[in-house]
């Protein structure tokens, strides 16, 4: 197969690049504008393979997009470009808009007319694959709130059933796309299949999210911020555990469904960050602990409380279930983390778009 990712420079979609490059025979078409989250440093290890082609192009350039479909014909698509952090969308959420939504659009287009132009097996054997958070589900039931629970693990979970609830602009404008997705296979027929994810962390991850800010800031002797009293509950998902299941939903993945892809991990925001400063604590240790350097800041608004995804859909229809503890992916994140710090640093000084700009 030929398949053509958008995104395929940021955190997942670099991931799911290197999977299929390193893991199989198929082909891969990068199509990335390389906002500040595309780092083509990501992707170093597989740049000079000859199945491998990167094109720097907006999703909302529709006549650049024409032209990659014309010029590579690609199988499948997988779609993953999209501004990603919720803080930045409270605080500039055009944006967002922009590229989530409007840029959905234009790509749903796109295909759609190419997809049009092909010869009815390839019609059918063709998908759009469109990859979304569980956060277009809003949140759940916290253990907090909940008299007489013991334990969370009676809580409700997301399933591909649960109603739509966005609480961010973020999740608002993936809510959006998610319904164009759907909407162009019942109006169009295009092809398409959705999956929604829990929270990925993992090597490559751009250090604004919880996990890599954490292990940087510990390193560098930094404040560790914690929202509000840092209870709120998160699904973990190892980055390369999702790339797996991405490429199996692509392959196998049923036209007109959703499948919600989770860790199987859920942990508050305040365990998370005591784990990781106690990995430190044995890998890097210093004079005093790793912990001390935690800070509480007031929690930001609308801030979901807890996410928890069913991902049976995933292992009982597809066969895909994760490979990674949490506690065994912390520990190799961390690692990569500290063995890692010329990647690191060129994210944190902006050199990695410095050398990709010419500067």
């Amino acid at each position: 197969m030929k398949i053509l990712v958008t995104g395929g420079a940021g955190f997942i979609g670099s991931a799911v690049v290197r999977h299929i490059i390193n893991n199989t025979q198929d082909s891969v078409i990068n199509v990335d504008k390389l906002t500040y989250a595309g780092n083509l440093e990501s992707l170093a290890s597989i740049e000079s393979n000859e199945r491998y082609v990167f094109e720097q192009v907006d999703i909302c350039d529709r006549a650049e997009l024409d032209r990659v479909f014309a010029q590579c014909q690609p199988d499948a698509v997988m779609h993953l470009a999209a501004e990603s952090h919720v803080d930045r969308s409270i605080t500039g959420p055009a944006d967002f808009i922009q590229t989530n939504i409007v840029g959905t659009y234009t790509l749903l287009e796109a295909t759609r007319a190419y997809w049009n132009t092909l010869a009815e097996a390839a019609k059918q054997g063709f998908r759009f694959h469109h990859i979304s958070t569980d956060e277009v589900y809003g949140d759940l039931p916290h253990p907090d709130e909940q008299d007489g629970q013991s334990s969370n693990e009676a809580l409700p979970l997301f399933t591909e059933e649960t109603s739509y609830a966005p609480s961010s602009p973020y999740s608002a404008s993936k809510a959006s796309s998610d319904h164009l997705v759907r909407s162009w296979l019942r109006t169009y027929g295009l092809p398409t299949v959705v999956t929604n994810c829990s929270n990925n962390y993992g090597p490559y991850h751009f250090p604004e999210k919880l996990i890599p800010l954490v292990i940087l800031n510990a390193l560098e002797g930094k404040p560790l911020p914690i929202y509000g009293k840092g209870d709120q509950i998160r699904d973990w998902l190892y980055v390369e555990d999702h790339a797996r299941a991405l490429y199996k939903v692509v392959t196998t993945g049923i036209v007109g469904e959703t499948y919600n892809i989770g860790g199987h991990n859920e942990k508050q925001n305040i365990e998370v960050v005591k784990t990781i400063c106690s990995i430190l604590d044995t890998l890097v240790p210093k004079d005093t602990l790793y912990a001390e350097q935690i800070t509480y800041v007031t929690d930001r608004p609308g801030h979901d409380r807890r996410y928890a995804i069913d991902s049976s859909k995933m292992s009982h229809e597809l066969n895909w279930q994760p490979e990674e503890t949490f506690e065994t992916g912390l520990r190799k994140t961390v690692e990569w983390y500290l063995a890692n710090q010329t990647w690191c640093q060129h994210v944190q000084d902006g050199s990695y778009q410095r050398e990709r700009l010419g500067i």
